[in-house]
């Protein structure tokens, strides 16, 4: 007769359930494989089965129950850390947003909103734009293998157990969001700087010929010169995702080391 003590049973939930938490709660959080559109029960399927590939690699557990105080705590870190790796990401897709609201914003389209599922926000048309090559371009790249990579490594780089979360990887973690406007203004210097000397011409020219009615021309023209230029960005936009994707890659990992417990 197959029987099965509570020692087992314990160290078996415990085995699974915490590699579990901290694997769910980066899908949930990050960019493609936590959107809403995708089914929750895919979601929890990916992670079950991410789970049991990495659990078996992962050694010893902490002694502890799953219902007890230590063990809840230890569940609550998991969670901690799977949120804070996918926000990591995610910042990453905020850079794209922004540098669509700035665009859009200097060809006069920043009332040409579209709401965003994934944000649960209104977004500019130019953003939802980008966003969508930024996807994609992420999918190519095998952003979505590269990001389940860095977070099984980080199991070796944060053991699980029921130390308090260090300090730093928080900090580092809000330094990380101020790349937002840094990049973010990086990508869209080209049609912010080629928009401003547009409406500049088009002041000086309202100025000299004050007859051609420039302001029913101007938005046209704007828009006109907005939309040419991104299409040339292009080729070069699909390089500049690239960079973006490794460095939020590479950041999780430092998050990641400064998130573990001292000791």
């Amino acid at each position: 007769m197959f029987t099965v003590t509570y020692a087992q049973l314990n160290g078996w939930l415990t085995a699974f359930l915490w590699p579990f938490t901290r694997i769910l709660a980066l899908i949930a959080a990050a960019p493609i494989l936590g959107h809403r559109s995708l089914p929750t029960r895919v979601k929890i399927g990916l992670a079950g089965f991410t789970t049991l590939i990495v659990a078996p690699t992962l050694g010893a557990m902490p002694q502890a129950t799953v219902f007890s105080a230590e063990g809840v705590w230890i569940l609550a870190n998991q969670f901690l850390i799977g949120i804070a790796l996918g926000f990591v990401m995610q910042l990453v897709f905020a850079i794209v947003s922004t540098a669509g609201e700035l665009m859009g914003l200097g060809m006069g389209l920043g009332f040409a909103t579209f709401f965003d599922t994934m944000a649960a926000s209104n977004q500019s048309a130019i953003s939802s734009v980008l966003n969508m090559f930024a996807m994609l371009a992420f999918l190519v790249f095998d952003g979505h293998l590269q990001m389940i990579a860095a977070l099984v490594a980080t199991f070796q780089s944060v053991p699980i157990s029921a130390n308090v979360l260090a300090a730093p990887g928080w900090r580092m973690l809000a330094e990380w969001g101020s790349v937002i406007f840094s990049s973010g203004m990086l990508l869209a210097l080209p049609v912010v700087v080629a928009l401003l000397i547009t409406n500049l011409s088009l002041g000086i020219l309202n100025r000299a010929a004050p007859q051609i009615g420039i302001f029913q021309v101007g938005f046209a023209v704007t828009v006109l010169a907005g939309l040419l230029l991104s299409m040339l960005m292009v080729p070069n936009m699909i390089p500049f995702f690239a960079r973006l994707f490794d460095s939020g890659i590479e950041e999780m990992g430092r998050v990641a080391e400064a998130l573990r417990p001292p000791g």
